[in-house]
């Protein structure tokens, strides 16, 4: 047995040598591509897995002068503070709310879109409207606050001029708590949905157009068509991205709450990402531990969910990330 290992021996290696060959002549080949490549992984490693170090200051007692490494365990502490404060469970449902909200409207209309372009035949017509819906994407969010804010004025925005013009009473609507979610999540509906559908656009067009030519000579519409091929066409792509968004559930978008939040609002608009910046760095007593708690808690539970939806997406429609 073991001469027959010794005689096997240098043909493995042989086949090890001839593979490593293969796989540098490969690389040598593709080499423009393995350069551009160098820039991505080395933000990933940089902006990314990098800063993973510093999440172990969620378990101590972070001390500025002492360093993460010399500062003290404490464990679940800051977890079980979190747990137990009396704001834990509002501002759960502020963000679930807020999410859920956003993706069950939001996730809809770019699919929506991109069917009622696609059938579209005026070429002109059709590029105008894309360029119409996705141009505010191109909107930073600072402006489109500013925008929300000066037409959603209490006296001098335009839509409570046109109100009072009709007889109607002016309406505070950045002042009423109820109203937040859905100006949130109306305002981006505008704002992303022309530059999501192009994904969709990219998706239709892939479909074999023999199944539609197939479709019109057996006399079914358009709606028929769009049911039975573009859906299923576009199928994949749609739970890939609906698993992307689920994964990142509590990411509500810390900039445009914190924009839109005032007084008035806070009620509804506190969500985990702004507490989390007014705990971590605005608050007199700055508390990085208890602000880094709060976080790594939230990626966790957007990481639980990723993997619990792309399971069940395996499962159910044999598409997932993985």
């Amino acid at each position: 047995m073991k001469s027959v290992a010794v005689n096997r021996h240098p043909h493995v290696q042989a086949n090890v040598n001839k593979r490593k060959g293969a796989a540098w002549k490969q690389i040598r080949k593709g080499r423009q591509l393995y350069l551009l490549l160098v820039l991505p992984v080395l933000y990933l490693i940089i902006f990314k897995y990098v800063p993973i170090y510093g999440a172990q200051i969620a378990f101590k007692d972070f001390i500025v002068t002492k360093g993460i490494g010399d500062s003290p365990w404490v464990g679940m502490k800051h977890f079980v503070r979190f747990f137990n404060n009396y704001n834990f469970w509002d501002i759960m449902k502020n963000t679930l709310g807020l999410s859920l909200y956003q993706l069950i409207a939001g996730f809809p209309f770019p699919i929506l879109l991109a069917l009622s372009l696609n059938y579209l035949k005026h070429a002109y017509f059709k590029k105008t409207v894309q360029m119409i819906t996705y141009a505010p994407h191109f909107i930073s969010v600072v402006v489109v606050v500013g925008l929300m804010m000066q037409f959603l004025a209490l006296r001098t925005g335009g839509v409570n001029i046109f109100l009072k013009l009709l007889g109607f009473q002016e309406i505070n609507f950045l002042g009423i708590p109820e109203y937040f979610h859905s100006l949130y999540v109306w305002s981006g509906i505008w704002q992303h949905v022309g530059f999501g559908c192009i994904v969709y656009l990219a998706a239709l067009s892939g479909i074999d157009p023999s199944l539609h030519e197939a479709a019109v000579v057996d006399g079914a519409s358009k709606l028929k068509r769009m049911w039975h091929i573009d859906l299923p066409g576009i199928m994949p792509i749609a739970v890939i991205l609906l698993i992307l968004n689920v994964g990142n559930l509590l990411d509500t978008g810390f900039e445009k709450v914190l924009l839109m939040q005032n007084p008035l609002n806070t009620n509804t608009s506190e969500v985990i990402d702004t507490y989390v910046y007014k705990i971590g760095l605005v608050s007199a007593g700055v508390n990085f531990s208890y602000a880094s708690a709060i976080g790594l808690f939230k990626n966790v539970i957007n990481l639980a969910l990723l993997l619990v939806v792309n399971a069940a997406a395996k499962k159910l429609s044999e598409s997932s990330l993985w």
